[in-house]
């Protein structure tokens, strides 16, 4: 966890940082990060509220932004269940790095994993929350730094666990499929933009994985 705490601690800085620069009082970005709890969207939220009061807009825009946790939960179904009390919160607060960790981690016959889940997603959310307390409150004071490049944390520790998981996958259908998924994220990135090619990537994926194991014979253990 720490590797995402570091990361999590320049992009809340970040979020706070450009938060009270916007006007925004020091409270608000811990606030929105406490209750939104999605990076992407708090600074979508931002610009949301300058403009004014449009809910249809921010519905849309939400949901491609964030659309990919629906994905998430749907293959965490099994992992999440039997967690008593646990299951609430760590469902709740569930993110992009919660789920990279839950979902690839091969933990020792000595740890509870439901334990092991429910500590890593409080943790995430309590890095988030602190990083932008942060941001809000001494923001200010690291604007004359030059802090460009640090936001590639974040993205550098995801390719090490696609590439980790390429190179440890139990056959080679799994790999085709990882790279295969890399190659159509990247074709609706440079087709779509930003803005909407994650959730377009996912569902596109969702389908070919659902034709290959319907009709096409592809049965992973």
């Amino acid at each position: 966890m720490l590797p995402l705490g570091v990361s999590f601690f320049f992009i809340g800085l970040g979020f706070g940082l450009y938060a009270t620069s916007q006007g925004f009082s020091w409270w608000v970005p811990p606030v929105m990060a406490m209750t939104i709890f999605a990076g992407s969207m708090e600074f979508v939220t931002i610009g949301m509220l300058l403009a004014g009061f449009n809910p249809i807009t921010a519905l849309m825009l939400t949901l491609f932004v964030n659309g990919r946790h629906v994905f998430y939960g749907l293959s965490m179904l099994s992992k999440y269940a039997n967690m008593g009390w646990k299951w609430y919160p760590t469902v709740a607060w569930m993110c992009d790095e919660s789920f990279a960790i839950n979902a690839t981690t091969k933990l020792p016959d000595d740890v509870d994993e439901k334990w092991f889940y429910f500590h890593v997603a409080w943790l995430n959310y309590a890095f988030w929350a602190f990083s932008t307390f942060m941001g809000g409150l001494f923001g200010n004071l690291l604007a004359n730094y030059d802090l460009r490049g640090i936001d590639f944390v974040l993205p550098g520790l995801f390719i090490v666990i696609f590439l980790d998981m390429l190179l440890n996958a139990r056959s080679h259908t799994i790999r085709i499929f990882g790279v295969v998924g890399a190659i159509v994220a990247i074709f609706m990135l440079i087709i779509f933009g930003k803005s909407t090619f994650m959730l377009l990537s996912m569902t596109f994926m969702l389908v070919a994985c659902y034709i290959a194991y319907k009709w096409g014979g592809v049965h992973l253990e």
